[in-house]
C-alpha cells in the first residue's frame, strides 16, 4: 500500500484525468433508475460488455419493477443464463422488484439506506446508482479503484470502506462527482492488475507505484 499522496499532487492528477476525458460515463446499459439498479446488480462477478449483451433484450420488454414481476423469474433466468451467478441473481431481482412496487410505488429510493435494503443492492451499487442518476457525489469503489487507489497513493486503504472514506477525504470537492469514474476507467484500460500499462499512463510520474513496467 502507497503512502497517501499529498492534495496538490492529486489534484494534479485529476487535473489530467478531466483533462483527458471531461465527462466520463458508465459503460452499463440503461433507461432508467430502475434499469441501472438491475444492470449493476447483475454486474458483479461479471463484466459490463457481458452483463449489457443479456440486458440488451431483457430491458426492452421489462423496464419497470412491474413488468420485471410480470416477466417471472424462469424468463429472467432465460435472459441472463450467460452472466455468472445468474439464478441467485434472478432471485434477488425478482424479490427487489416486488418490494419496489410493493414498498416504493414502484419508484427507485434515492437513499443509500434504502437502496442497500433491496436484496443483491450492497453500498458499491447503492453508490453507482446515487452517483449515476442521481449526480451525487458517491464513490462506488470497485476492484479496480482498490487496485489504483493502493498502487497510487491517490486513496490507499485495507478495505473498500478505507479506500471510499479516502476519496471523500482527499480527493478535491470539484472533481468528486466523476472521481470513481476516472478510476475504474482507469484502473480497467491502463492500471490493469497483471501488466499495467505504466508507459502509456498519464500520471505515471505522480504515481507511488514501485514496479512499474517499462
Amino acid at each position: 500500500m502507497a503512502k497517501q499522496l499529498d492534495y496538490h499532487t492529486i489534484r494534479e492528477i485529476f487535473t489530467r484525468f478531466q483533462a483527458s476525458e471531461p465527462e466520463p460515463k458508465g459503460e452499463l446499459d440503461h433507461v432508467n433508475a430502475y434499469t441501472l439498479v438491475v444492470a449493476v446488480a447483475l454486474s458483479a462477478q461479471a463484466t459490463d460488455k457481458g452483463v449489457n449483451k443479456a440486458t440488451a433484450a431483457l430491458f426492452k420488454i421489462a423496464d419497470t419493477p412491474q413488468k420485471m414481476l410480470d416477466l417471472g423469474e424462469e424468463q429472467l433466468i432465460e435472459h441472463i443464463k450467460t452472466i455468472g451467478l445468474f439464478r441467485n441473481k434472478a432471485k434477488n431481482v425478482i424479490k427487489m422488484s416486488r418490494i419496489l412496487v410493493d414498498n416504493y410505488g414502484g419508484e427507485v429510493p434515492c437513499s443509500r439506506a434504502a437502496l442497500e435494503s433491496l436484496p443483491g443492492v450492497g453500498r458499491k451499487t447503492a453508490n453507482v446508482v446515487l452517483n449515476m442518476w442521481w449526480q451525487y457525489p458517491a464513490q462506488a469503489v470497485d476492484t479496480h479503484i482498490f487496485r489504483f487507489g493502493n498502487r497510487s497513493g491517490v486513496c490507499p486503504g485495507k478495505d473498500v470502506v478505507a479506500v471510499e472514506r479516502a476519496i471523500e477525504d482527499h480527493i478535491p470537492v470539484d472533481f468528486q462527482q466523476h472521481a470513481h469514474h476516472w478510476m475504474i476507467l482507469h484502473g480497467r484500460y491502463i492500471c490493469t492488475a497483471r501488466k499495467p500499462k505504466c508507459n502509456a499512463c498519464h500520471v505515471r510520474d505522480l504515481c507511488q507505484f514501485e514496479e512499474k513496467t517499462p
